[in-house]
């Protein structure tokens, strides 16, 4: 928490010196998406941009959430000691209601030149990591005028570069998460149970048509922590020292207003990965889950050792694959918006293995969030319900484990730059093994947060 404080005063501090360049600024910024309630429901930027370049300019910007937390869980799996943890392994921990670790992000966006902006993001304090860590950081080009060519120019009338560590375009999910601090997009309190986000480095290329349809392909080293070391490890499928190889992602989508009141909007992504070091497609927030230690236990906790994380168990209430090794996946996404009424809808399928696996597990996700938002042509408010589920193959298992999650929300942007929100969430766990801590496991009750951004 002192890290954390140190973290939003040092924010704070930066915001108030440059508040008045950075609300000139932000006007300006071209190709860009607002930190705040003018951001909802945008996706990649497109080519629709009238902002006019004068001069080289920087916006400054920053997002906080606090969370209050009135959860409860239970399980019924069979006691069990595990050495070096003293006690049971299997028993929950006790859980109070109150006030969880707040978060901040401060984000940098700097207009470079006419169509190009670059970006940066440091979590400033988070769950999973208390002091500042860079999220990571890109250049995108949407003009290319220093070229002197008239045909580059035409073409890039349609194209957008996007070169750097950057959030990996899988999905249509990734921007709709909640990131660290940076919670104004997401209707709900956590993100999808298997939260597909990972910053790596790399390049993407978009292809815009005036029709809507777009499509997108990218190479990226598939890694969060990228080494140049020579491998030590053998891949258990090959009998091979293991190779890093680039990893490859593409998308296709259609996105139109087609009426004044009705968007609709559909794509299709996939994202492969033939060998890793540590690949972290499932794996890859840096912040942690917003559910604070559900389903954790005492004495794996006292046994562990925490460096910068606040909890031994920081993404409890999600489930990740471990597909480290090797992963393809494939996701599809559906977004319907008549005049305040909204669906989302996903669906994914994804395979791949650890290191140490011969063959490949698989894992199948869908969810659908169903809101509304009122009043009329200004929708400060909402109401929303959401169901994910998940079925895999865990590693060791003899069949496939489900975890059911249904939320509802209701929320209240009272600016743009200021929302609240409430929701109440039912998660269960299915089909887990008798000595698995999450046997019939359930955790359900209220969250409140408040949140801002600009």
């Amino acid at each position: 928490m002192k890290n954390s404080m140190k973290s939003i005063k040092r924010l704070t501090i930066a915001t108030a010196a440059i508040a008045s360049f950075s609300a000139s600024a932000q006007q300006q910024m071209q190709y860009f998406r607002p930190d705040n309630k003018d951001g909802l429901l945008m996706f990649e930027t497109t080519k629709n941009d009238s902002n006019i370049f004068t001069k080289m300019h920087v916006h400054v910007g920053g997002n906080f959430e606090m969370d209050f937390q009135g959860l409860r869980d239970q399980n019924t799996a069979t006691p069990v000691t595990q050495a070096p943890y003293v006690g049971n392994t299997t028993s929950l921990q006790p859980l109070n209601t109150g006030f969880d670790l707040p978060a901040a992000n401060l984000n940098i966006d700097a207009q470079l030149a006419d169509g190009i902006r670059m970006n940066l993001t440091v979590y400033l304090a988070s769950r999973h990591h208390e002091d500042a860590w860079v999220k990571g950081g890109y250049i995108q080009f949407d003009k290319l005028l220093f070229l002197n060519s008239s045909l580059v120019n035409k073409i890039m009338q349609s194209v957008t570069i996007k070169v750097g560590q950057f959030d990996v375009d899988y999905g249509d999910q990734h921007y709709q998460r909640s990131d660290g601090g940076n919670t104004i997009y997401n209707p709900f309190m956590d993100n999808y149970i298997m939260d597909e986000f990972a910053t790596e480095i790399g390049g993407e290329l978009y292809y815009h048509t005036k029709c809507g349809l777009f499509v997108m392909g990218g190479i990226t080293n598939g890694e969060l922590d990228p080494t140049v070391l020579a491998t030590t490890k053998i891949d258990s499928a090959t009998g091979q020292p293991n190779l890093y190889d680039p990893a490859y992602h593409a998308k296709i989508g259609y996105d139109k207003q087609l009426t004044k009141d009705f968007r609709f909007r559909i794509t299709g992504s996939g994202y492969i990965d033939q060998s890793a070091n540590s690949n972290t497609l499932f794996g890859g927030d840096r912040t942690g889950s917003h559910y604070f230690d559900v389903m954790s236990n005492q004495a794996i906790a006292n046994g562990s050792t925490l460096s910068d994380a606040n909890d031994y168990n920081p993404f409890s209430g999600r489930y990740n694959p471990g597909f480290s090794e090797q992963v393809k996946a494939f996701m599809g996404n559906l977004l319907l918006k008549y005049c305040g009424l909204e669906f989302f809808g996903t669906y994914e399928i994804a395979q791949g293995r650890a290191i140490t696996e011969k063959t490949d597990r698989q894992a199948t996700q869908y969810t659908g969030d169903l809101i509304y938002r009122f009043p009329a042509h200004k929708e400060n408010f909402w109401i929303g319900v959401r169901y994910n589920s998940v079925t895999a193959l865990m590693l060791g298992a003899p069949s496939d484990i489900t975890i059911n999650r249904a939320a509802a929300s209701v929320g209240w942007f009272v600016t743009k730059n200021i929302m609240m929100k409430a929701e109440y969430v039912d998660q269960q766990y299915v089909n887990y093994a008798n000595t698995n801590i999450l046997n019939g496991g359930r955790f359900d009750g209220y969250m409140v947060e408040a949140s801002i951004g600009f």
